[in-house]
């Protein structure tokens, strides 16, 4: 049985070791480069560690969700990361603007598609597409932001934040293009991975 001396984040990382498999970690470190470490686990399994921590850790709050999700991406391991995304992906009704905060320092230190993308389709975007007033206006200013910035993983988001809006007939096109055009006059800014980006969206209706 497995221990959870450590709370949440400790029964995470333990379910994540027990699911470790050194061939595919391996796969994962030449798949996704070796600025990360990998335990090897599966996505299934950590989506099931995920799950299986709602039901052992059942109400957590807001405050409890953001602070897990730090302590999982506070080491640089794939599987944990990936653990904060999906645990973020489930909590989205929780967020808040002031989130997203967190959410930029996630993006920056992410650096491979695999936590970029699912961070930014299936936690930034729907989070914006719930907020109300004011706080609505402040992530969109936020977005403007990462669109300028000069991190290709930032303005990557920036765009693929669209897409859930377009896939449910909620996108707005002149929000979009003005993404694209801080996309394009940031330094470097329309390269490979950020044109992947503007094409995804594209494709889902963006004019």
């Amino acid at each position: 049985m497995l221990e959870d001396a450590g709370g949440p984040a400790g029964f995470i990382d333990e379910s994540l070791q027990h699911e470790s498999s050194w061939e595919r970690a391996e796969e994962f470190e030449q798949r996704y480069g070796a600025h990360l470490e990998y335990y090897g686990a599966s996505v299934g399994a950590v989506r099931g560690t995920i799950r299986n921590t709602a039901r052992r850790y059942p109400g957590l709050g807001h405050d409890d969700v953001t602070a897990l999700a730090s302590e999982l991406w506070s080491r640089p391991v794939f599987e944990r990361r990936l653990a904060a995304v999906v645990l973020l992906q489930s909590s989205v009704c929780l967020l808040r603007s002031s989130d997203l905060t967190r959410m930029e320092g996630f993006l920056r230190s992410a650096r491979v598609p695999a936590l970029v993308d699912p961070l930014a389709v299936d936690v930034v975007g729907p989070l914006i597409l719930r907020l109300p007033g004011p706080d609505a206006v402040r992530a969109k200013a936020v977005l403007d932001r990462w669109a300028a910035a000069d991190d290709a993983w930032l303005r990557r988001a920036a765009v693929l934040a669209h897409l859930p809006a377009f896939r449910s007939g909620e996108g707005d096109d002149a929000s979009f293009r003005r993404t694209v055009r801080l996309v394009s006059g940031a330094q470097q800014g329309r390269v490979a991975a950020v044109e992947e980006a503007v094409a995804l969206v594209r494709s889902s209706g963006a004019g």
